[in-house]
Protein backbone atom coordinates (compact mmCIF):
# COMPACT_ATOMS: atom_id res chain seq x y z
CA UNK A 1 0.00 0.00 0.00
CA UNK A 2 2.93 2.12 1.09
CA UNK A 3 4.65 1.73 -2.61
CA UNK A 4 1.51 2.11 -4.07
CA UNK A 5 0.95 5.62 -2.70
CA UNK A 6 4.16 6.52 -3.13
CA UNK A 7 3.69 6.01 -6.81
CA UNK A 8 0.83 7.97 -7.12
CA UNK A 9 2.34 11.12 -5.76
CA UNK A 10 5.19 10.38 -8.58
CA UNK A 11 2.88 10.05 -11.08
CA UNK A 12 1.40 13.41 -9.88
CA UNK A 13 4.55 15.40 -9.57
CA UNK A 14 5.57 14.45 -13.03
CA UNK A 15 2.39 15.45 -14.75
CA UNK A 16 2.17 18.73 -12.78
CA UNK A 17 6.15 19.44 -14.00
CA UNK A 18 4.52 18.35 -17.34
CA UNK A 19 1.95 21.20 -17.19
CA UNK A 20 4.66 23.60 -16.28
CA UNK A 21 7.48 23.15 -18.76
CA UNK A 22 4.48 23.36 -21.60
CA UNK A 23 4.37 19.58 -22.50
CA UNK A 24 0.84 20.11 -23.93
CA UNK A 25 1.80 22.21 -27.18
CA UNK A 26 -2.12 21.57 -28.64
CA UNK A 27 -3.64 24.21 -25.86
CA UNK A 28 -0.76 27.17 -26.66
CA UNK A 29 -1.33 29.96 -28.33
CA UNK A 30 0.22 31.53 -31.31
CA UNK A 31 1.12 35.37 -31.65
CA UNK A 32 -1.47 35.59 -34.62
CA UNK A 33 -4.05 34.07 -32.53
CA UNK A 34 -3.24 36.40 -29.61
CA UNK A 35 -3.50 39.53 -32.00
CA UNK A 36 -6.52 38.24 -33.45
CA UNK A 37 -8.38 38.02 -30.09
CA UNK A 38 -7.40 41.12 -28.48
CA UNK A 39 -7.87 43.16 -31.85
CA UNK A 40 -4.61 43.97 -32.80
CA UNK A 41 -4.21 43.12 -35.44
CA UNK A 42 -2.58 44.69 -38.71
CA UNK A 43 -5.39 45.67 -40.08
CA UNK A 44 -6.14 49.24 -42.18
CA UNK A 45 -7.51 51.84 -40.05
CA UNK A 46 -11.07 52.42 -41.80
CA UNK A 47 -11.44 48.67 -41.12
CA UNK A 48 -14.04 46.99 -38.51
CA UNK A 49 -12.00 46.23 -35.06
CA UNK A 50 -12.61 42.90 -33.72
CA UNK A 51 -12.00 41.03 -30.32
CA UNK A 52 -11.33 43.31 -27.34
CA UNK A 53 -10.04 46.26 -29.23
CA UNK A 54 -13.73 46.19 -30.58
CA UNK A 55 -15.29 46.44 -26.84
CA UNK A 56 -13.16 49.03 -26.26
CA UNK A 57 -13.89 51.03 -28.68
CA UNK A 58 -18.12 50.56 -28.48
CA UNK A 59 -18.15 54.04 -26.99
CA UNK A 60 -17.06 55.38 -30.25
CA UNK A 61 -20.42 57.33 -31.65
CA UNK A 62 -21.23 56.46 -35.67
CA UNK A 63 -22.59 58.81 -37.89
CA UNK A 64 -25.24 56.59 -38.01
CA UNK A 65 -26.66 58.10 -35.10
CA UNK A 66 -27.28 61.48 -37.16
CA UNK A 67 -29.76 60.50 -40.00
CA UNK A 68 -30.06 63.91 -41.62
CA UNK A 69 -26.13 64.58 -42.06
CA UNK A 70 -26.16 61.57 -44.77
CA UNK A 71 -28.95 64.11 -46.37
CA UNK A 72 -26.77 66.46 -46.16
CA UNK A 73 -23.59 64.64 -47.55
CA UNK A 74 -25.83 63.43 -50.53
CA UNK A 75 -27.04 67.34 -51.24
CA UNK A 76 -23.45 68.70 -50.99
CA UNK A 77 -21.96 65.99 -53.36
CA UNK A 78 -24.59 66.37 -56.04
CA UNK A 79 -23.50 70.49 -55.59
CA UNK A 80 -19.74 70.07 -55.85
CA UNK A 81 -20.06 67.70 -59.29
CA UNK A 82 -21.77 70.77 -60.69
CA UNK A 83 -19.23 73.33 -58.97
CA UNK A 84 -15.73 71.23 -60.52
CA UNK A 85 -17.17 70.71 -63.96
CA UNK A 86 -18.07 74.33 -64.36
CA UNK A 87 -14.32 74.64 -62.66
CA UNK A 88 -12.46 72.20 -64.91
CA UNK A 89 -14.52 72.72 -67.57
CA UNK A 90 -14.54 68.86 -68.09
CA UNK A 91 -16.76 65.97 -67.26
CA UNK A 92 -16.06 65.46 -63.47
CA UNK A 93 -18.17 62.89 -61.25
CA UNK A 94 -18.42 62.85 -57.53
CA UNK A 95 -19.49 60.18 -55.88
CA UNK A 96 -19.38 58.98 -51.48
CA UNK A 97 -17.10 56.19 -51.31
CA UNK A 98 -18.02 55.67 -47.59
CA UNK A 99 -18.98 57.70 -44.66
CA UNK A 100 -17.36 56.56 -41.77
CA UNK A 101 -16.67 57.21 -37.95
CA UNK A 102 -13.26 56.75 -36.02
CA UNK A 103 -10.59 58.51 -33.86
CA UNK A 104 -8.48 61.02 -35.09
CA UNK A 105 -5.50 59.84 -34.27
CA UNK A 106 -6.41 56.88 -36.44
CA UNK A 107 -7.17 58.80 -39.23
CA UNK A 108 -4.28 61.04 -38.95
CA UNK A 109 -2.07 57.99 -38.99
CA UNK A 110 -3.81 56.18 -41.96
CA UNK A 111 -3.62 59.30 -44.38
CA UNK A 112 -0.89 58.04 -47.04
CA UNK A 113 1.82 60.60 -48.32
CA UNK A 114 2.20 62.64 -50.36
CA UNK A 115 -1.05 64.26 -49.60
CA UNK A 116 -2.36 68.05 -49.08
CA UNK A 117 -4.61 69.09 -46.19
CA UNK A 118 -6.61 71.99 -45.69
CA UNK A 119 -7.99 73.18 -42.27
CA UNK A 120 -11.41 75.30 -42.33
CA UNK A 121 -13.36 76.63 -39.91
CA UNK A 122 -17.18 76.75 -38.95
CA UNK A 123 -17.73 80.28 -38.06
CA UNK A 124 -21.27 79.61 -36.40
CA UNK A 125 -20.12 76.54 -34.87
CA UNK A 126 -16.24 78.15 -33.69
CA UNK A 127 -14.50 74.88 -34.07
CA UNK A 128 -12.26 73.56 -37.39
CA UNK A 129 -12.56 70.34 -40.16
CA UNK A 130 -10.38 69.23 -42.79
CA UNK A 131 -10.20 68.23 -46.39
CA UNK A 132 -7.85 66.08 -47.21
CA UNK A 133 -7.02 65.93 -50.88
CA UNK A 134 -4.22 62.40 -52.17
CA UNK A 135 -1.51 63.21 -54.79
CA UNK A 136 -3.61 61.26 -57.63
CA UNK A 137 -6.48 64.15 -57.33
CA UNK A 138 -4.21 67.00 -57.18
CA UNK A 139 -1.84 65.76 -60.58
CA UNK A 140 -5.41 64.95 -62.10
CA UNK A 141 -6.25 68.57 -61.14
CA UNK A 142 -3.06 69.87 -62.76
CA UNK A 143 -3.52 68.09 -65.38
CA UNK A 144 -6.76 68.91 -66.51
CA UNK A 145 -6.30 72.85 -65.72
CA UNK A 146 -3.75 73.09 -67.85
CA UNK A 147 -4.65 71.06 -71.04
CA UNK A 148 -2.80 67.97 -70.37
CA UNK A 149 -3.58 64.77 -72.67
CA UNK A 150 -5.80 62.24 -71.63
CA UNK A 151 -3.90 59.20 -71.23
CA UNK A 152 -5.17 55.29 -69.37
CA UNK A 153 -1.76 54.76 -67.26
CA UNK A 154 -1.88 55.96 -63.89
CA UNK A 155 -0.20 59.37 -62.74
CA UNK A 156 3.07 58.57 -60.91
CA UNK A 157 2.91 60.19 -57.51
CA UNK A 158 6.26 62.03 -56.70
CA UNK A 159 7.69 61.93 -53.21
CA UNK A 160 8.68 65.77 -54.16
CA UNK A 161 7.16 69.08 -52.16
CA UNK A 162 3.78 70.83 -53.61
CA UNK A 163 4.48 73.74 -55.72
CA UNK A 164 2.83 76.78 -55.24
CA UNK A 165 0.71 76.52 -58.43
CA UNK A 166 -0.47 73.13 -56.96
CA UNK A 167 -1.15 74.51 -53.31
CA UNK A 168 -3.05 77.36 -55.21
CA UNK A 169 -5.06 75.25 -57.29
CA UNK A 170 -6.12 73.15 -54.16
CA UNK A 171 -6.92 76.07 -52.48
CA UNK A 172 -9.07 76.92 -54.86
CA UNK A 173 -11.02 73.92 -55.43
CA UNK A 174 -11.03 73.75 -51.22
CA UNK A 175 -13.66 77.10 -51.77
CA UNK A 176 -15.68 75.64 -53.64
CA UNK A 177 -16.17 72.94 -51.65
CA UNK A 178 -16.88 75.09 -48.33
CA UNK A 179 -19.72 77.12 -50.25
CA UNK A 180 -20.99 73.88 -51.26
CA UNK A 181 -20.66 72.21 -48.14
CA UNK A 182 -22.07 75.44 -46.28
CA UNK A 183 -25.27 75.74 -48.85
CA UNK A 184 -25.53 71.86 -48.13
CA UNK A 185 -26.39 72.43 -44.49
CA UNK A 186 -28.38 75.66 -45.33
CA UNK A 187 -31.36 74.23 -45.19
CA UNK A 188 -31.44 72.52 -41.94
CA UNK A 189 -28.96 74.86 -40.00
CA UNK A 190 -26.98 78.36 -41.27
CA UNK A 191 -23.26 77.04 -41.60
CA UNK A 192 -20.58 79.36 -42.96
CA UNK A 193 -16.69 77.84 -43.77
CA UNK A 194 -13.95 79.70 -43.88
CA UNK A 195 -10.53 78.62 -45.37
CA UNK A 196 -7.61 78.87 -42.73
CA UNK A 197 -4.55 76.58 -43.96
CA UNK A 198 -2.75 74.41 -46.10
CA UNK A 199 -0.61 72.14 -44.21
CA UNK A 200 1.18 69.14 -46.38
CA UNK A 201 2.38 67.24 -43.06
CA UNK A 202 -0.95 65.38 -41.63
CA UNK A 203 1.27 66.05 -37.55
CA UNK A 204 0.43 70.28 -38.48
CA UNK A 205 -2.97 69.53 -38.75
CA UNK A 206 -3.77 68.01 -35.64
CA UNK A 207 -7.77 69.97 -34.89
CA UNK A 208 -8.78 67.37 -31.98
CA UNK A 209 -7.39 64.98 -29.37
CA UNK A 210 -6.12 61.64 -30.87
CA UNK A 211 -8.71 59.94 -29.22
CA UNK A 212 -11.79 62.75 -30.43
CA UNK A 213 -14.44 61.03 -32.60
CA UNK A 214 -14.48 62.33 -36.19
CA UNK A 215 -16.99 61.46 -38.92
CA UNK A 216 -15.42 61.04 -42.60
CA UNK A 217 -16.46 61.50 -45.89
CA UNK A 218 -14.73 59.56 -48.48
CA UNK A 219 -15.61 61.01 -52.18
CA UNK A 220 -14.18 59.52 -55.23
CA UNK A 221 -13.81 62.04 -58.17
CA UNK A 222 -13.79 60.87 -61.30
CA UNK A 223 -12.62 63.10 -64.89
CA UNK A 224 -12.52 60.19 -67.75
CA UNK A 225 -9.17 58.66 -67.44
CA UNK A 226 -7.89 60.72 -63.92
CA UNK A 227 -9.26 61.40 -60.75
CA UNK A 228 -8.21 60.63 -56.98
CA UNK A 229 -9.77 60.71 -53.75
CA UNK A 230 -10.80 64.08 -51.48
CA UNK A 231 -11.85 63.42 -47.84
CA UNK A 232 -14.03 66.03 -45.51
CA UNK A 233 -13.26 65.06 -41.76
CA UNK A 234 -15.63 66.88 -39.54
CA UNK A 235 -14.61 66.09 -35.24
CA UNK A 236 -17.88 65.15 -33.60
CA UNK A 237 -17.04 68.77 -31.24
CA UNK A 238 -17.45 70.16 -34.48
CA UNK A 239 -20.97 68.84 -35.19
CA UNK A 240 -22.19 69.28 -31.25
CA UNK A 241 -24.20 72.50 -31.65
CA UNK A 242 -25.92 71.12 -34.30
CA UNK A 243 -26.72 67.57 -32.89
CA UNK A 244 -29.85 67.68 -32.03
CA UNK A 245 -30.89 68.74 -35.67
CA UNK A 246 -28.40 65.78 -36.97
CA UNK A 247 -30.49 63.10 -34.75
CA UNK A 248 -33.78 64.02 -36.93
CA UNK A 249 -35.09 61.05 -38.97
CA UNK A 250 -36.67 63.65 -41.35
CA UNK A 251 -35.94 66.97 -42.52
CA UNK A 252 -37.60 69.90 -39.51
CA UNK A 253 -38.96 66.81 -37.72
CA UNK A 254 -42.70 67.98 -38.75
CA UNK A 255 -45.12 66.06 -41.58
CA UNK A 256 -47.22 67.99 -44.30
CA UNK A 257 -50.52 69.06 -43.48
CA UNK A 258 -53.06 66.59 -42.63
CA UNK A 259 -56.56 68.55 -42.74
CA UNK A 260 -58.80 66.04 -41.63
CA UNK A 261 -56.25 65.49 -38.29
CA UNK A 262 -56.67 69.00 -37.74
CA UNK A 263 -60.28 69.22 -38.24
CA UNK A 264 -60.48 66.36 -35.83
CA UNK A 265 -58.22 68.14 -33.21
CA UNK A 266 -60.06 71.10 -33.19
CA UNK A 267 -63.65 69.23 -32.40
CA UNK A 268 -61.63 67.61 -29.15
CA UNK A 269 -60.46 70.47 -28.46
CA UNK A 270 -63.45 72.41 -28.31
CA UNK A 271 -64.91 69.98 -26.27
CA UNK A 272 -62.65 69.67 -23.86
CA UNK A 273 -63.77 70.61 -20.20
CA UNK A 274 -62.34 73.41 -18.42
CA UNK A 275 -62.91 75.24 -15.00
CA UNK A 276 -63.67 79.09 -15.01
CA UNK A 277 -63.23 80.41 -11.65
CA UNK A 278 -64.20 83.82 -11.30
CA UNK A 279 -62.23 86.05 -8.34
CA UNK A 280 -64.90 88.45 -6.32
CA UNK A 281 -62.48 90.19 -5.02
CA UNK A 282 -58.58 90.02 -2.69
CA UNK A 283 -57.37 91.29 0.34
CA UNK A 284 -54.13 92.30 1.57
CA UNK A 285 -53.38 91.45 5.65
CA UNK A 286 -51.25 89.84 7.90
CA UNK A 287 -50.65 86.21 8.56
CA UNK A 288 -51.80 87.35 12.86
CA UNK A 289 -55.13 88.74 11.70
CA UNK A 290 -56.03 85.57 9.30
CA UNK A 291 -55.20 83.47 12.17
CA UNK A 292 -57.63 85.33 14.52
CA UNK A 293 -60.50 84.85 11.70
CA UNK A 294 -63.27 83.25 12.90
CA UNK A 295 -67.29 82.20 11.65
CA UNK A 296 -68.98 85.43 11.69
CA UNK A 297 -66.13 88.14 11.13
CA UNK A 298 -66.54 90.31 7.95
CA UNK A 299 -63.88 90.44 5.20
CA UNK A 300 -64.07 93.73 3.50
CA UNK A 301 -62.29 93.27 0.47
CA UNK A 302 -59.87 96.30 -1.40
CA UNK A 303 -62.10 96.56 -4.61
CA UNK A 304 -65.53 98.23 -5.02
CA UNK A 305 -69.11 96.80 -5.28
CA UNK A 306 -69.48 98.62 -8.61
CA UNK A 307 -66.06 97.32 -10.18
CA UNK A 308 -65.62 94.32 -12.58
CA UNK A 309 -64.59 90.83 -11.29
CA UNK A 310 -62.29 88.76 -12.80
CA UNK A 311 -62.73 85.63 -14.52
CA UNK A 312 -59.70 83.09 -14.92
CA UNK A 313 -58.67 79.70 -16.78
CA UNK A 314 -55.58 77.88 -15.19
CA UNK A 315 -54.43 81.01 -13.72
CA UNK A 316 -54.65 82.96 -16.74
CA UNK A 317 -57.46 86.13 -16.59
CA UNK A 318 -59.54 85.61 -19.87
CA UNK A 319 -62.85 87.53 -19.26
CA UNK A 320 -64.31 90.50 -16.75
CA UNK A 321 -67.71 91.10 -15.89
CA UNK A 322 -70.33 92.02 -13.51
CA UNK A 323 -71.99 89.43 -10.93
CA UNK A 324 -75.62 89.84 -10.96
CA UNK A 325 -78.60 86.80 -10.58
CA UNK A 326 -80.63 84.93 -12.52
CA UNK A 327 -83.87 83.56 -10.83
CA UNK A 328 -82.02 81.52 -7.80
CA UNK A 329 -78.47 81.25 -9.31
CA UNK A 330 -75.48 83.56 -9.36
CA UNK A 331 -74.64 84.96 -12.72
CA UNK A 332 -71.74 86.84 -14.55
CA UNK A 333 -72.61 89.29 -17.20
CA UNK A 334 -69.33 89.22 -19.50
CA UNK A 335 -68.77 93.24 -19.92
CA UNK A 336 -64.88 92.81 -21.54
CA UNK A 337 -62.78 89.96 -23.33
CA UNK A 338 -59.07 89.98 -21.74
CA UNK A 339 -57.36 87.40 -24.13
CA UNK A 340 -57.40 89.04 -27.36
CA UNK A 341 -56.56 85.76 -29.03
CA UNK A 342 -59.45 84.32 -28.18
CA UNK A 343 -62.26 83.36 -30.96
CA UNK A 344 -65.81 81.88 -30.80
CA UNK A 345 -66.35 78.84 -32.77
CA UNK A 346 -67.96 79.21 -36.34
Amino acid sequence: MAEEGQQTEEEMAAAMEAMASGGDDSKALSQDEIDNLLGFSAAPAHEKKTGIEAMLDKALLSYERFPMLEVVFDRFVRMLSTSLRNFTSDNVDVDIHSITSLRFGDYVNSIPMPAILSVFKAIEWENLALVTYNGSIVYSMVDVLFGGRKSNRPIRIEGRPYTSIEQSIVRQVTELILIDMGAAFDPLSPATFQFERIETNPRFATIAHPSDTVVLLQLRVDMEERGGNIEVMFPLVTLEPIKKLLTQTFMGESFGKDSIWELHLGKEIYNTDVVVKAILGKKKTTMEKLMKLKVGDTIILDNKASEDIDLTCEGIRVLKGKIGKVEEDVAIAVSEVINKNMRERD
